[in-house]
């Protein structure tokens, strides 16, 4: 190999000479070679990038979304997780609003209702989830808190005919004990201190990973804290932390809503049940990703 002086090396790379003596003192010129004062410099090395070049700004998916929400863009991610993750979890708890219907709503704010008798709870809380989905954008890198979870609830179940109901609490804790798929509950009276309790121990873990994240949403669901709409409560929560932690955030999708359910009851025996599922739906989110050209 042909060794150069400095002189022609900084000639070559378009630099001061002592730059090149530095590049080579401090060991970032492969094959340079000191002989008494002078540098020998492979003539074929390769110009070293400055220390302090700034890196290129790759976006995450979070900064997106908040980017495209705040531009009102139509047609992207924001736009696709709105329809997806409102149309799915409602859809889970019995809305009969279609895809079609719920992407109307989104779009014009407006409903088309033909030969068609619309349940009028199905559509507020249609429009509420897609509040609901806006605050976790926007307070996705918040801590979660028990005010938090309340204000989603409350979003949620605004103006529904549930909210007209003695018995029924909006934005706050269930007063009559109640069962999720034939399992008992938290009694209302239990349940400030679980949540509590359960927040404690979530916030203990530092950094999060996805089965972290998975099993404060299982022991969530268990408690189930609201009178109504805690899987959408839940699921929302599962969104914005997945968020929060750079995870691909993941929608559980009507059609494989019974391996959820059935992740939900097996979690304590094995975890892989409610894992699969999961993976596999974030598959599905991360097709949206590559077709969107997002990097995750």
């Amino acid at each position: 190999m042909r060794m150069i002086s400095v002189v022609e090396t900084a000639k070559k790379w378009n630099i001061s000479e002592r730059s090149v003596r530095n590049y080579c003192a401090q060991g970032r010129v492969p094959g340079a070679v000191l002989n008494g004062k002078v540098w020998s410099i492979p003539e074929d090395a390769e110009k070293p990038e400055r220390s302090n070049k700034k890196k290129q700004y790759i976006p995450t998916l979070l900064d997106i979304l908040q980017e495209e929400k705040a531009k009102k863009y139509s047609g992207g991610i924001y736009h696709k997780t709105q329809i997806e993750l409102t149309y799915n979890s409602n859809h889970m708890e019995g809305s009969r609003l279609t895809h079609d219907q719920t992407r109307y709503i989104f779009e014009t704010n407006t409903i088309g209702i033909e030969n068609e008798i619309i349940n009028v709870d199905d559509v507020v809380e249609t429009a509420n989830h897609f509040r609901c989905v806006d605050l976790i954008i926007d307070k996705a890198k918040a801590m979660l808190t028990e005010n938090f979870i309340k204000e989603l609830h409350l979003i949620l179940k605004n103006g529904t005919s549930d909210s007209r109901k003695e018995w029924f609490t909006v934005g706050d804790y269930k007063k009559i004990p109640n069962e999720v798929g034939g399992m008992e509950t938290a009694l209302p009276e239990e349940v400030p201190d679980k949540i509590q309790q359960l927040l404690r121990e979530y916030h203990s873990k530092e950094k999060k990973n996805l089965e972290d994240i998975l099993d404060f949403h299982v022991k969530f669901e268990r408690i189930h804290p609201f009178q109504d709409g805690n899987g959408r409560v839940g699921r929302l929560i599962l969104f914005k932390e997945c968020l929060k932690y750079n995870i691909v955030p993941f929608i559980i999708e009507d059609d494989i809503k019974m391996f959820y359910y059935r992740g939900l009851k097996e979690w304590n025996n094995e975890k892989g049940y409610l894992m699969d599922t999961c993976l596999t739906v974030q598959d599905r989110y991360k097709a949206y990703l590559d077709y969107f050209r997002i990097r995750y």
